[in-house]
């Protein structure tokens, strides 16, 4: 059912997303299997660390912050990809970044926000990610990475 998605191509394609959807649609991505498994396991995460269950989904909000005033809406959403990216690799092959409209119901350990589902939008492109991976190494911040936390071993 989900498995039919539209798939957003690239960055600026999520970058317009982000510009023209509605005030109330609070736009978030997901890394996971994707809506039809998540949305069959009843809308919960697990604390990687202790193993308990969540009260919704983890995800990144994609809507930007006030205090990142006139700066670039493309690099604001490619950081939002970047940051996470590694999930993919830990969690396995078939882990992909998508986009969902929510509501916000907590917040996880990591004080990520935990998501109820309104409606799946769309999974996100591999070349999306590839252009947010470029976008975000060219700032050449030697301060800044992945939250990977197995890539600081």
């Amino acid at each position: 059912m989900y498995e039919n998605l539209p798939t957003i191509a690239d960055l600026d394609d999520l970058t317009e997303l982000v510009t023209t959807s509605a005030d109330e649609d609070h736009l978030f991505v997901r890394w996971s299997a994707g809506p039809a498994v998540d949305l069959r396991q009843d809308e919960t995460s697990r604390d990687s660390l202790t193993g308990v269950p969540l009260p919704g989904l983890s995800a990144n909000p994609l809507a930007v912050e006030q205090w990142w005033g006139d700066r670039s809406l493309r690099l604001w959403v490619a950081r939002r990809l970047y940051d996470y990216r590694h999930l993919r690799h830990l969690r396995g092959p078939n882990v992909r970044p998508w986009v969902l409209v929510g509501d916000q119901c907590g917040r996880g350990p990591d004080n990520e926000p935990l998501v109820r589902v309104r409606r799946p939008v769309a999974w996100i492109a591999d070349a999306a990610l590839i252009r947010a991976e470029q976008l975000v190494e060219a700032q050449n911040s030697d301060e800044w990475g992945p939250l990977d936390r197995n890539g600081a071993r």
